[in-house]
């Protein structure tokens, strides 16, 4: 009887040893799980943003000379202004047209001023994300507006400058604003920062409790 007691003790301490075990190892999967949904977002990004470019590029390539010259300055302006609206005068954005047999091949630059020297280096290597989020953001928006026929309709973004930091994000929401006068197309954006959500005409905010979706109005005044 003592022996089966010690044999019943033994078998419990395995399966609890086994089921700690278990949901360490749980706990490990659902962090593991999270983190590579964050990556394939972040991939979905990065693809969005190669995308955003090429079509630029394709644009100017299919151009005549004086047509892309001209659409070539447009994107120049439009995006160089973005930067400057959120970053300070000392950036502009510039496309250099080069011919690769019949083809006009583009890349994209961000120069920048620093004690009166300028750097000029890709978007993707300027200060971190938040440039690239502003200089796709304004692309996009330049192809929208360049591109014929026009498109009408709103402008739909999702987390626009997602990487801006907190400090700029009121030059942000201003070059929005400016976006919106400018072309006169409403904007309705999908955001996770609480001051460009106030920022809005009409903003609201979604939560879930319970599995339920809850949607309130903010408060903007």
């Amino acid at each position: 009887m003592c022996n089966l007691t010690r044999q019943l003790q033994l078998l419990e301490n395995r399966y609890e040893k086994a089921q700690e075990k278990w949901t360490r190892l749980d706990a490990k999967r659902a962090l593991l799980e999270e983190q590579l949904a964050q990556k394939i977002k972040e991939l979905d990004s990065y693809f969005e943003t190669i995308d955003t470019y090429e079509k630029a590029r394709v644009l100017l390539q299919q151009s005549a000379e004086y047509a892309r010259e001209q659409a070539k300055q447009q994107i120049e302006a439009l995006v160089t202004n973005a930067l400057q609206y959120v970053f300070g005068p000392l950036f502009s954005f510039q496309i250099e047209l080069e011919e690769h047999g019949n083809k006009a091949v583009a890349d994209f630059y961000v120069v920048s001023e620093y004690e009166g020297v300028k750097v000029k280096t890709k978007p993707q290597d300027s200060r971190g994300g938040g440039v690239v989020d502003i200089v796709t953001l304004a692309l996009r928006v330049a192809l929208i507006e360049t591109i014929q026929p026009k498109r009408e309709g709103p402008l739909l973004l999702d987390e626009p400058g997602k990487h801006v930091s907190g400090e700029y994000v009121l030059y942000l929401y201003e070059f929005l604003k400016s976006l919106s006068t400018m072309f006169n197309r409403q904007i309705i954006m999908i955001t996770h920062n609480y001051h460009l959500a106030q920022s809005g005409d009409l903003s609201y905010e979604v939560s879930i409790k319970d599995g339920v979706s809850e949607v309130a109005q903010i408060d903007s005044t």
